[in-house]
């Protein structure tokens, strides 16, 4: 059904694919290279759409999802590999989860494939998870003796 959509560029990044569909709001993570990895610009942009359709008063409900073989490998690490821990201290991503948490309508993530570290804080914020036989969460970072710190969990 999601790949008969009407996909299209959402207005906030050329990394988010946009439908609507009887009061749906689909939204996909549109970073294939990358396995949709979550940059910082990702996440603001996704928390920035799902706001907006949350005062569209045509949706009812928003549905999340990625990729066939992965909905999200998580945070995108190279965009992180020079940053000190000041610089990511200052970064929007905590705020992102919080104003996620503040949206009134329901999201839905609809999972298949891989959804990693990020990627699976970004299926927990949902209200209801949708899983396909290939739906694999993980966190990976706990055997690098990390805690998930996407600010989800």
């Amino acid at each position: 059904m999601l790949t008969d959509l009407p996909w299209s560029e959402t207005i906030e990044s050329n990394e988010l694919l946009e439908a609507r569909q009887d009061g749906v709001a689909f939204v996909r993570l549109h970073r294939p290279q990358v396995r949709n990895a979550l940059s910082v610009e990702l996440l603001v942009a996704l928390t920035e759409a799902l706001e907006r359709f949350d005062r569209d008063e045509t949706i009812r409900v928003m549905v999340v999802t990625g990729g066939r073989q992965f909905f999200a490998a998580g945070a995108d690490i190279g965009a992180m590999a020079g940053a000190t821990s000041a610089e990511m201290a200052t970064r929007p991503q905590l705020g992102c989860w919080q104003r996620l948490r503040q949206i009134r309508k329901p999201i839905v993530a609809a999972v298949n494939g891989f959804a990693l570290g990020g990627g699976a804080e970004l299926v927990w914020v949902c209200d209801l998870v949708v899983a396909g036989d290939s739906a694999r969460f993980g966190q990976p970072e706990i055997a690098l003796g990390l805690i998930p710190g996407g600010g989800a969990t």
